[in-house]
């Protein structure tokens, strides 16, 4: 599994019934790598994984995995109220031809470090998948500070990746001093990829992806290739509907956003709603500033 480029965290795409639409799933999967991206992230938090069943997180996986149809590898996030179906789950996604596995903490419960440890390692050691640790203490109160990463990485040889989304571009410089090249660092929040790609990180799990691919995949090749003015100039524009990703309501604002440039719905199931209000209005000015001065790419 190579953790690096850009690699979207698909949104789960919904038919007006709220099933999933596995052709359209299909489609938008082949899109993303067709515009560039390495890889696939299913049923992960912008994929609305915790209204997903187990059975319907494979089903999705095997989708996602035919339309990639071996030219990039596809990734299920595990993520589940326990140990034991996190771990069958992880089994379940290897038999079903999952290429990597991206690895939560617990739903709902925040434990200790002991505890956490204990979870995240049952899934890691399940399989010989290739896995990437996901460490995002703002949505699920569990923080894996670098020197817990470089543990588990000591203990884990199929542990190759981490997935930081702490939001402090400082923790991107302080794994890379504990670990070196040990683990690929990858970058989960959509308006810090320029600074933490500066700092050494090599992948961007991605968001707005799902609506601008081309745009996400330069991005992420003028920063990582030294090119600052051209990234700079592309992030400015770029900025705030990436900001969209790191607020509560970022599985509706992405829907939507990938619904008005024709390439979703935005359908979401409870206990979710769609954009109304405010939430909607704002949404509507930052996108139709973003599409009135579109850049040449």
């Amino acid at each position: 599994m190579l953790w690096k480029g850009v690699i979207p965290a698909i949104t789960t795409n919904l038919k007006a019934d709220l099933s999933v639409d596995h052709a359209a799933l299909a489609a938008h999967c082949r899109w993303m790598v067709d515009s560039g991206c390495t890889g696939i992230v299913a049923c992960g938090s912008l994929g609305e994984a915790a209204t997903l069943s187990f059975d319907e997180k494979i089903a999705i996986l095997r989708t996602c995995v035919g339309a990639m149809d071996n030219r990039a590898p596809v990734v299920l996030g595990i993520a589940s109220l326990s140990t034991v179906e996190a771990v069958a789950m992880a089994r379940a996604a290897e038999q079903a031809g999952a290429g990597g596995l991206m690895v939560l903490p617990p739903y709902v419960y925040t434990g200790d470090w002991r505890e956490m440890k204990a979870h995240v390692s049952a899934v890691i050691g399940a399989t010989k998948l290739s896995c990437m640790l996901y460490n995002n203490p703002p949505a699920y109160k569990t923080d894996f500070l670098p020197e817990q990463v470089a543990e588990l990485a000591a203990e884990h040889a199929n542990l190759h990746a981490v997935k930081e989304s702490s939001g402090d571009v400082r923790r991107v410089t302080a794994l890379r001093a504990i670990l070196g090249r040990r683990l690929d660092v990858l970058v989960g929040m959509d308006d810090a990829i320029v600074e933490s790609v500066y700092a050494g990180a090599v992948g961007w799990i991605a968001g707005l992806v799902n609506a601008f691919p081309a745009e996400s995949v330069a991005l992420f090749d003028f920063a990582s290739r030294g090119d600052k003015a051209r990234a700079a100039a592309l992030y400015e524009w770029f900025l705030p509907l990436l900001r969209l990703d790191t607020v509560p309501k970022f599985v509706q604002l992405i829907k939507w956003v990938q619904a008005e440039t024709g390439r979703g719905t935005p359908f979401v199931r409870p206990p979710r709603r769609e954009l109304a209000g405010a939430d909607l209005e704002q949404a509507k000015t930052v996108l139709a500033k973003a599409l009135k001065n579109h850049p040449k790419l």
